[in-house]
């Protein structure tokens, strides 16, 4: 079967081999997706860099459409796209190439051993834990750890780093394989990865199969009341299936016998939430539900408020239009500060190409040489910037804007200029850095 033969088919389906894929049906509760949130166009997977040599071959754009269930909240894109198409064994992303995201990875260690007495005793399991970056940190405690991940290139990393790892996608077959070969988990970790599941349930009820009696799980996660109010749209893309709120996760995790009994509001990219998760039944904190009642006051469920946001990532999308073509026409060289998935979304949905952006950099050398999907920018080392001295540099993972904006404080020499493109076009020195915006939703 051709790779188009197989779109048509899961286009076709809401049901293929016991697993949703395309239906428009909420992948939590059933209920039918009505409710478009916004649509992106067709976009192609934000994560399938390109040689130079498959350039003028075909490529496969998919739709970029949010959905939201009427019925029990979640915000979500269909499975147009199967995981096993999206996480494949030379997937590229890499956490530990972001300096700030291990530093949050170790501040989490060293924060979680003492908090639940972790020690040569315990185990600690990290779902989804790509190269190793956060349960490395827990070697020096001589806390035993295991990762589960289905990337096999970035497991082999992770390895070399003396993190055992699971080589699979997780969810409930899985977990009761892991109880059997090394007991439960004192310790859960499941960062960044509840969004990127497209069986939601089958991924809870492996936690709570997974995490011993008295253990508690936490999980990270994108809030979507930042993406909503921050205008994040870049953040939508195939490998996200779900956009979360804390309302809408507590209902997934109780219906498998597990309770939100914390919560914690970070920073990370745009504005993350850690939740805190233990066997029901269990006692919630004040946290849990004053988030729970400012989430109804915002109104993140409202067709109104989804209304505003489509109409405000269309003003953004323009901003970004408006000054690459004024940097255009007065002959001014403007590059791309990183290739991550997110600025991949940006890039096709706002129809940016080569013409526009003479190049990214980026730090991971797995994405040298490279060319964005859909859009073909190439990509090289970071080196080059102190090369071609551009006049505009567009930080594109906008949630690290800091710690870039630092690294490229000398750019200043020549006169060069930062751009953040979330929510709206800004320009500033480099050295410094615009506090992220939200949107009047």
């Amino acid at each position: 079967m051709t790779r188009t033969t197989a779109i048509e088919t899961l286009l076709a389906a809401d049901e293929h081999d016991g697993r949703q894929l395309v239906g428009r049906s909420c992948r939590f509760c059933g209920a039918a997706l009505e409710r478009v949130v916004v649509d992106l166009g067709m976009s192609p997977l934000c994560e399938t860099f390109l040689r130079s040599d498959e350039l003028d071959g075909s490529e496969v754009f998919y739709p970029l459409c949010v959905r939201a269930c009427g019925s029990c909240g979640l915000t979500q894109i269909p499975t147009y796209v199967p995981r096993e198409e999206i996480f494949t064994s030379e997937y590229p992303y890499h956490s530990a190439y972001s300096r700030s995201w291990v530093a949050h990875a170790k501040a989490y260690v060293d924060r979680m051993v003492p908090r639940f007495g972790l020690d040569t005793g315990s185990l600690v399991v990290e779902v989804a834990s790509n190269d190793g970056y956060l349960l490395q940190h827990f070697l020096p405690y001589r806390v035993p750890v295991l990762g589960v991940d289905p990337a096999k290139g970035v497991v082999e990393v992770a390895e070399r780093r003396g993190v055992p790892t699971v080589v699979e996608f997780f969810g409930e077959s899985v977990a009761r394989e892991i109880v059997r070969n090394h007991g439960p988990a004192d310790l859960v970790i499941a960062n960044n990865v509840l969004a990127h599941v497209p069986d939601i349930k089958d991924f809870a009820a492996g936690i709570t199969v997974l995490l011993a009696p008295g253990g508690t799980a936490t999980f990270e996660f994108p809030h979507v009341l930042r993406l909503l109010e921050g205008v994040q749209y870049d953040t939508i893309y195939h490998e996200h299936f779900s956009y979360l709120s804390l309302a809408v996760v507590g209902k997934i995790l109780a219906a498998v016998g597990l309770q939100v009994v914390d919560v914690e509001e970070l920073p990370t990219h745009g504005g993350s939430l850690r939740v805190y998760v233990r066997h029901a039944p269990s006692k919630s904190s004040a946290a849990v539900d004053d988030l729970l009642q400012h989430e109804i006051s915002r109104g993140i469920d409202e067709p109104a408020v989804h209304a505003l946001f489509a109409a405000a990532v269309e003003e953004s999308k323009a901003s970004l239009l408006e000054l690459l073509l004024g940097a255009r026409r007065d002959g001014k060289r403007v590059i791309g500060y990183g290739a991550p998935g997110k600025g991949n979304t940006l890039l096709n949905y706002c129809g940016i190409r080569h013409d526009l952006i003479d190049c990214l950099v980026d730090l991971n050398p797995h994405k040298h040489g490279m060319f964005t999907p859909g859009t073909h920018i190439p990509i090289h080392p970071v080196e080059l910037i102190d090369e071609i001295r551009p006049d505009l540099i567009i930080v594109m993972p906008w949630n690290l804007v800091g710690e870039i904006s630092t690294q490229l404080a000398h750019t200043a020499d020549w006169g060069a200029k930062l751009v953040v493109a979330i929510p709206r076009t800004r320009v500033f020195e480099p050295g410094s850095a615009p506090r992220l915006e939200a949107a009047a939703l």
